[in-house]
């Protein structure tokens, strides 16, 4: 397996950020769940969200199904008509029918054993991380079987698929690495800062937060080099991140609930909410899902029309 080490020849900046970033407009609306509502998915108008014992559907209003899986763990993922999400204690994926809530399969992926992960979508295929071998499957959906492994940097857990590519992170390793999903190699391998974490593609670059640096790193995805960093705070471990709309949107622990990036120009444009501890974030055109299972809640934060 091919590894390319991609290596800058100094040190990207950190960008520049306003100190007092003006707070944007949204109307927010608390929605108590009991349990531990923590990771989403969006499907539509309403949300998809891992809990004890069980994956449930929530909408503005109510709960409006709910499935029992053991363990679920990790970032679910929407493709192929159903919902995949992670069992850390088979460490299977589960395939789930988002209409009737019924498990079609349990494909067995080694999925955890750390709850922190993705299961992602893309080239036909779902992709799960399996953290103990290092690796990562790929699962054919028509057959629910895993039809490729990767061998990737020693507890890889985190993916995002964009530009043409899957890239994956592991904390343990402190890497990024690019895998063409034509191949199933490793084309790029790249060293980030301390204690990187969930990222996500799009909007013009791949964004990984490092974690415990407090640092957003930006990735060019042509190069595969880190072209800058955007200080958060002091820290960034247990959130999550999204894109959309031009910017890049940072569920966090520390100082308020999330912060909003212009992917354009990197800097901070809002910080929303009051700090909620641990949680995960999703980004609509109409609004953005948060969660925060040490209170029990989660919170619609609808986007105000101009």
């Amino acid at each position: 397996m091919p590894f390319l080490a991609v290596a800058c020849t100094q040190e990207p900046p950190i960008a520049s950020t306003p100190a007092e970033p003006a707070a944007l407009a949204f109307e927010e609306k608390v929605i108590n769940v009991p349990g531990f509502a923590d990771f989403l998915t969006v499907d539509g108008n309403t949300v998809w969200t891992t809990n004890d014992g069980r994956v449930e559907q929530w909408s503005t209003t109510k709960k409006l199904a709910s499935v029992a899986v053991p363990r679920p763990c990790g970032t679910m993922t929407l493709d192929f008509g159903s919902l995949w999400v992670a069992n850390c204690q088979g460490g299977e994926v589960y395939r789930i029918d988002p209409e009737t809530s019924a498990v079609l399969a349990k494909i067995p992926a080694g999925m955890g054993p750390s709850g922190e992960l993705n299961i992602v979508a893309t080239a036909g295929a779902i992709w799960a991380p399996d953290q103990t071998a290092g690796a990562i499957s790929r699962i054919d959906p028509r057959t629910n079987s895993v039809v490729a492994t990767i061998k990737v940097s020693p507890a890889t857990s985190y993916l995002a698929a964009g530009f043409g590519a899957l890239w994956a992170v592991s904390g343990k390793a402190g890497t990024l690495q690019r895998i063409d999903p034509a191949t199933n190699t490793v084309t790029h391998t790249i060293k980030l800062g301390e204690m990187p974490g969930f990222l996500a593609a799009g909007e013009g670059a791949v964004w990984v937060q490092e974690q415990k640096d407090g640092t957003l790193a930006r990735i060019d995805p042509k190069t595969v080099e880190v072209i800058t960093r955007i200080k958060v705070g002091e820290s960034l471990k247990w959130g999550d991140i999204d894109t959309g709309g031009g910017k890049v949107w940072l569920r966090t622990t520390d100082d308020q609930t999330f912060v909003v990036i212009d992917a354009s120009t990197n800097a901070i444009l809002a910080r929303e909410g009051k700090p909620e501890g641990s949680g995960a974030l999703r980004y609509t055109p109409e609004g953005i899902w948060t969660s925060a299972h040490d209170v029990h809640t989660l919170t619609w934060w609808a986007a105000e029309k101009d």
